[in-house]
């Protein structure tokens, strides 16, 4: 294994490792005070970026959203100069979860995308990696990507198991649980329990092997809700629920399902009006169990009573804060235009770090000076690639007829586009304007030309009509081999390679297409 972030940090990552494990340990009240205290210690800079990024994640999780915005501000002014993706890809993650706090979803997207790109730069298998990745499918959980959040937990439980971490500790039932809950609060409780039943299944298995008391306190509270949840829907649990759902330490999420798992137990226990007055008593964050949470428990309460009524419109009144959530996930490119003229201080921070780092603010991608790093070391290691550069097919118009807001989004959409449809170990950059380059390591031509194949293909596929109406997008490859032979340097070597592949694209771009 290589050197980690912490390793490099050397002696003075011992306050941050205990910080971390306070963390952890869901207590980040105690935390907060060890990385307060090293971002006032002179003459360690490491130390300090570490600091202010893990501050951050400590803030989140006590909820103390009025400092939110200073924190991600003063964190990235810290990790602009700094080339090591690690700490941008973590301090991503949490900005994206302190951005979807203020409600703007834009801003959150956008941190996503590029804290997964930052992260996937990183091919050692680094402790500090396995929890950013982590943290990354938490927030896409809060923001309700549910999708990316299990893909995202399968990359921080992969990467932690080559990295000597115990699957306990990398547990996470929440990411897991709110896909549940989000599935019941849509009309599908069969589903809905087919997850809360592996959850249970799960803690179990934990039980049997003694190895409750290895789980971090908030994912205890998580199984623990998931026993409570599905014993409401009628299936008793088989442990003791409240132990779990005590055990939580001071995060404020885990008060939330703390509060609602006791609203749980109350309905099946038969208690169904205690469970509706404590309804009518606490207050949750929408975040931590959905919006919909609390009308989809009070219907089930009401159901206990008798009243179906009742319970039939605290459902629909759930069902429709479920559909509220969904369709801004959907209409999120429009509530992204407005968020960009209501957090253009952020943004401005944003784009001034990854300009002088190595990824596209934009898009997420790696940018032209990290596409230039990549193939030298390739080159030097004597490996053998191919290039291909794409441009945009009426991209000029889009500008033009839709404005350059539009522009943004349509590049943003493209890029995720290319990303997608690349094979496992395949590169991909965005190198200015409506230019991206993709990289084959040890590519042939049948290669080739099935990668450019899927990328048009995938370009054109897109619904552009919704996005930019009566402007189609489409896509121009050229394709050079990299060659880092004596003739010319390694730095001449992209060079050579985008000049012959710009040519080529050119010419595919005048060929006339079929219609």
């Amino acid at each position: 294994m290589g050197m980690t972030w912490l390793d490099r940090i050397g002696a003075d990552s011992g306050p941050l490792r205990r910080g971390r494990m306070l963390l952890q340990n869901s207590r980040a009240g105690e935390a907060l005070k060890v990385f307060e205290q090293v971002i006032t210690e002179p003459g360690k800079p490491l130390a300090r970026v570490d600091a202010l990024i893990q501050r951050l994640g400590a803030l989140i999780n006590l909820g103390r959203t009025a400092e939110y915005t200073l924190a991600v501000e003063e964190a990235f002014d810290a990790v602009r100069d700094l080339a090591e993706p690690y700490p941008h890809g973590h301090l991503h993650a949490f900005a994206a979860l302190a951005t979807h706090h203020q409600n703007p979803l834009e801003p959150c997207v956008t941190h996503l995308v590029q804290s997964a790109r930052a992260l996937a730069l990183v091919e050692e298998p680094d402790p500090d990696v396995a929890w950013a990745w982590h943290d990354l499918a938490q927030a896409y959980s809060y923001a309700g990507f549910h999708g990316h959040a299990l893909s995202a937990f399968e990359r921080a439980r992969e990467i932690g198991a080559r990295a000597g971490l115990s699957e306990e500790l990398l547990a996470s039932p929440g990411i897991r649980l709110r896909g549940a809950l989000a599935l019941d609060h849509n009309g599908d409780t069969d589903g809905c329990l087919r997850v809360l039943r592996d959850l249970a299944a799960e803690v179990h298995r934990y039980a049997r092997a003694c190895n409750v008391g290895r789980l971090r306190p908030s994912s205890r509270t998580g199984y623990g809700y998931a026993l409570a949840r599905r014993a409401a829907l009628g299936e008793p649990p088989e442990m003791d629920v409240m132990a779990l759902l005590m055990d939580g330490g001071d995060a404020a999420r885990t008060w939330d399902l703390r509060q609602l798992g006791e609203v749980c137990l109350a309905i099946a226990e038969n208690r169904p009006m205690e469970a509706l007055a404590r309804l009518d008593t606490i207050t949750v964050n929408p975040e931590s169990a959905g919006a919909a949470e609390p009308a989809r428990l009070r219907s089930l309460a009401h159901l206990c009573t008798g009243d179906h009524h009742a319970a039939h419109q605290a459902d629909r009144y759930a069902f429709r804060l479920a559909g509220q959530r969904n369709d801004r996930l959907r209409d999120a490119f429009v509530d992204g235009i407005a968020a960009r003229i209501d957090h253009e201080d952020l943004r401005r921070t944003v784009s001034r770090y990854a300009g002088e780092a190595l990824t596209d603010p934009l898009t997420g991608l790696p940018n032209r000076r990290h596409l230039e790093r990549y193939v030298a070391a390739m080159v030097a290691r004597g490996e053998r690639a191919v290039i291909g550069v794409a441009d945009l097919d009426g991209f000029k118009a889009v500008n033009t007829v839709h404005g350059h807001l539009s522009g943004d989004l349509v590049l943003q959409r493209v890029a995720g586009v290319i990303s997608r449809v690349m094979r496992r170990g395949d590169y991909v950059a965005r190198y200015g304007g409506d230019e991206f380059v993709v990289v084959l390591p040890g590519s042939g031509a049948p290669e080739v030309a099935e990668v450019a194949s899927r990328i048009q293909a995938a370009v054109a596929a897109e619904d552009w009509e919704s996005l930019v109406p009566g402007t189609p997008v489409g896509v121009s490859v050229g394709w050079a081999e990299v060659n880092g032979g004596a003739a010319h340097g390694m730095r001449d070597a992209l060079g050579i390679a985008f000049e012959i592949a710009d040519r080529r694209m050119l010419r595919a771009k005048a060929r006339p297409r079929a219609s």
